[in-house]
């Protein structure tokens, strides 16, 4: 069965989402953050689950006419089968249907994967946020205009 795409619901998806963002992300947020997102009405999160299992975990937020990506991240050991395409695929689809028209999002200077990933959906680099992350790293800002056209 392929992995399904879906609102957390539980505690226990939300302890899942936590240990997944640990391990993919190095703890961006706590449980109580995942909890605000879900509860929050301008947020979006969705996770892909298989055999009751949360293998992945995107979120934005919705700002004016605008999403902004929070974070998507893959389980590792389900890397490079095209699931974090498919993710970043209902993102920007459900931020369409919410009516926002554009997307940004921040990414490592050296996340080479995310970075492809996310030309391949038309976003192009509108700036750089210098020494953004914990450790020092500049972060590339994202930006996608249209998102009604081919998402």
């Amino acid at each position: 069965m392929p992995p399904l795409i879906k609102l957390p619901q539980t505690k226990e998806e939300l302890e899942q989402i936590v240990a997944l963002d640990l391990l993919c992300l190095g703890g961006f947020w706590s449980l109580k953050s995942y909890q605000k997102e879900i509860e929050n009405p301008n947020s979006v999160l969705l996770t892909f689950v298989e055999a009751n299992m949360t293998i992945g975990c995107g979120c934005f937020w919705s700002i004016l006419e605008e999403a902004h990506i929070t974070m998507l991240a893959i389980h590792p050991d389900y890397q490079g089968q095209g699931l974090g395409s498919l993710l970043l695929f209902s993102l920007l689809k459900n931020a369409h249907l919410r009516g926002l028209e554009r997307a940004t999002l921040e990414v490592k200077s050296s996340n080479f994967k995310a970075i492809s990933l996310y030309q391949k959906f038309k976003f192009k680099i509108a700036g750089t946020r210098k020494k953004y992350y914990e450790n020092g790293e500049d972060a590339l800002i994202f930006w996608r205009e249209d998102l009604a056209k081919e998402i």
